[in-house]
């Protein structure tokens, strides 16, 4: 195999494949980087089992092959080389020879025809999104997934899709997020969970751009992202997703209308008493016209005054300042409306339209130490 091609080329096509190069496997071929010139274009791809990526990039072949490489080694190379054009070429002990300008490295690969390929996968159900809106959505609710694998579905998102509206969904236990999208065509009813590091490794690689399309395809056992010259293949998360309808209550004996700027702000600053790990609850008592913020923890305490609307009862509620902070950082809105029912009860912060909603729990907390 013997192939040119520009080292910017290159080195973007590496950093989007070793998004799904495995940290420990004992499968020594999954820790390598496939080159494919066998055809008439060049596709690297990485594959853990459960994540695949393949992505083409532009260059010439000068002779047809396949090789393995190994990625640490191969995306360090390319990541120090000088910004010029890079030949590969490689022999049939896998010798593989990568020169560029007066650089000239020599490594052992391996053969390509071990590498798991990407499994080929019925591009039956489908979804087309903007890159923008999905990059969004996953920015909206990647959040509030479960880093703790003891509960799988925790890990994932929900994507349901009913006619022409996405519901996506995430939840780790202790709050939910809640995002819905109208789609430009009408689809037939469909529920996957797919897996947060999945999302989170599509959108590192989006671009985001409105203009460019991401097409989605999903089978029952994976999910297939195709964009731009890439495509991204894992598999589900399987079972049931929790039913969150009985969650989600309209009821509330206290609504509040709050600048969303303010309330994040002082949020922020109440967290600069807060040791990592230290879970000392945000307190928020909400009277007529004001809600009051305070914190006490080890370091000290602070209290700050908010001006609001409200419609109903005063309430004192504790929560997890972390947990307001992530819901507020993704909300584009100036002003947010907040739901509450009772200090054991969670609240909702939602949009009159109901294309977000986070439900957030509130935490016990001593109200004779405030």
């Amino acid at each position: 195999m013997k192939i040119i091609c520009s080292k910017s080329n290159l080195l973007h096509g590496v950093n989007i494949v070793s998004k799904a190069v495995p940290s420990r496997t004992t499968m020594a071929i999954l820790e390598c980087i496939l080159i494919d010139a066998s055809a008439n274009e060049i596709k690297l791809t990485a594959n853990d089992m459960e994540l695949g990526i393949e992505t083409k990039i532009e260059g010439e072949i000068a002779e047809r092959g396949i090789i393995a490489l190994d990625a640490k080694i191969f995306s360090e190379i390319v990541r120090k080389l000088p910004d010029s054009d890079v030949t590969i070429e490689t022999d049939a002990s896998f010798k593989t020879v990568i020169t560029c300008e007066k650089a000239k490295f020599n490594i052992i690969g391996k053969s390509g025809e071990d590498f798991s390929y990407l499994p080929y996968i019925e591009r039956e159900h489908s979804l087309l999104l903007s890159q923008f809106t999905l990059k969004e959505v996953i920015r909206q609710t990647i959040f509030s997934i479960s880093d703790n694998d003891s509960n799988k579905l925790m890990t994932g998102e929900l994507f349901d899709i009913r006619e022409n509206e996405l519901k996506v969904v995430s939840l780790d236990g202790h709050r939910i997020s809640i995002r819905k999208i109208e789609l430009k065509e009408s689809y037939e009813p469909h529920k996957v969970v797919v897996p947060g590091k999945t999302l989170q490794e599509v959108s590192k690689i989006l671009s985001g751009d409105v203009n460019d399309d991401v097409n989605i395809f999903f089978t029952d056992n994976h999910i297939v992202f195709e964009f731009d010259n890439t495509t991204v293949v894992s598999r589900l998360i399987e079972g049931e997703y929790f039913r969150i309808e009985q969650m989600l209550s309209s009821d509330y004996e206290t609504k509040i209308r709050i600048n969303k700027r303010e309330l994040l702000d002082c949020i922020d600053r109440a967290t600069l008493l807060v040791k990592e790990g230290d879970k000392k609850p945000i307190i928020m008592h909400i009277t007529d016209g004001i809600m009051e913020l305070k914190i006490n923890s080890f370091i000290g305490s602070m209290n700050e005054e908010i001006d609001i609307e409200k419609e109903g009862k005063d309430i004192l509620i504790g929560f997890n300042p972390k947990f307001f902070i992530d819901a507020l950082r993704v909300i584009d809105e100036e002003e947010v409306t907040l739901y509450m029912v009772n200090p054991k009860a969670p609240c909702f912060i939602k949009n009159d339209e109901e294309s977000f909603i986070y439900l957030i729990l509130p935490v016990n907390f001593n109200a004779a130490n405030i």
